[in-house]
């Protein structure tokens, strides 16, 4: 390989491997821990810089816990989180406080994330005071700025969260993951609350910022029109595992794994002459207090073998750059 094209590789700015996060079930007298719920279960994979990653699955499947496991808002069971080739996954204090300026979050809730008590010009100066010493007036300029690029007027400086609309919710707290110049931001459904006229606006906006300030994103979405406009490669989860990862045109045009094929058939096809194959899964997600031996999607898989029953897949490279974890490949 050359040099050039080396140079032009970018580089990851962040690896999973093998990340597990359970939480304990408490019962008894004596509330000893007598179950888990393997929320994530041998998770991995890896963005790199400028990239937008997209993971999606149904409401439950690990892809919130994985985001907030990532930033450390939960603790991780197993595994490893590096970030610019360093491990943080046992990260405390100081050194993780550190670690917490490249990496912030905007979440699902716009309105439940914001502090009612407090000045929109405080929530998004907040971070910026924790982090350096500037002056007030120096403060002000740079939240004004803030406000200004993510398109609200200089006057909701003054105001407080339950003035404004859910989009411009967001938008504050857009602003303020944005306030100390992160370089990786997950946006934890971001639009998912919000009107269908508004969430282009706030999608075309996080797209904007990207170029702006060089952002790396998780996207986390259930919703897979959203995310096939937002990111670069897409990562398919259910029940806390990843099941299929690739980039976002080859996952929609060529989806390999059973559980992707069927979550691209429910996209609504806007052409009434266009006839779509719609596969529809049998019995309900199983509970990841006691996942299913194997393959934890044969029991609703079409294609279920005897294998698929005892042997759980491994996530593997089946075209380039086209990862999936089914013993059909």
């Amino acid at each position: 390989m050359s040099n050039t094209t080396l140079k032009k590789e970018k580089s990851n700015l962040l690896e999973i491997k093998n990340l597990k996060t359970y939480y304990p079930i408490k019962g008894g007298f004596l509330r000893k821990t007598v179950a888990h719920v393997k929320a994530v279960d041998d998770v991995s994979f890896e963005i790199k810089n400028g990239e937008t990653l997209g993971l999606v699955g149904e409401s439950g499947c690990g892809k919130s816990t994985t985001g907030r496991t990532i930033l450390r808002l939960l603790e991780p069971t197993d595994g490893q989180i590096l970030f610019e080739g360093k491990d943080i996954t046992s990260l405390r204090g100081k050194s993780l406080r550190e670690i917490r300026k490249d990496m912030q979050m905007v979440f699902q809730d716009p309105y439940a994330s914001l502090n009612p008590m407090q000045m929109v010009g405080d929530v998004i100066s907040e971070p910026i005071r924790n982090f350096s010493n500037k002056s007030q007036k120096s403060l002000k300029n740079e939240v004004m700025d803030l406000l200004k690029k993510v398109g609200l007027p200089e006057d909701a400086y003054y105001k407080y969260a339950h003035e404004f609309s859910g989009g411009q919710r967001q938008r504050i707290g857009i602003a303020r993951a944005l306030a100390l110049r992160p370089k990786l931001i997950i946006a934890d459904e971001p639009v998912s609350a919000l009107d269908v006229s508004v969430q282009s606006q706030v999608l075309n906006l996080l797209k904007e910022l990207q170029d702006e300030f060089d952002l790396t994103f998780l996207f986390i979405a259930h919703d897979l029109s959203v995310v096939k406009h937002m990111s670069d490669r897409i990562g398919v989860m259910y029940l806390g595992n990843i099941v299929e990862i690739a980039d976002k045109e080859n996952i929609y045009a060529e989806p390999m794994h059973p559980y992707t094929q069927a979550l691209i058939s429910a996209i609504p096809v806007p052409d009434p002459r266009k006839k779509s194959e719609r596969i529809v899964l049998q019995g309900d997600v199983p509970s990841p207090v006691n996942p299913p031996s194997g393959c934890p999607f044969h029991p609703r898989c079409p294609h279920a073998m005897e294998s698929c029953t005892t042997e759980k897949p491994v996530l593997k490279e089946v075209n380039p750059g086209h990862r999936v974890a089914c013993h059909l490949y």
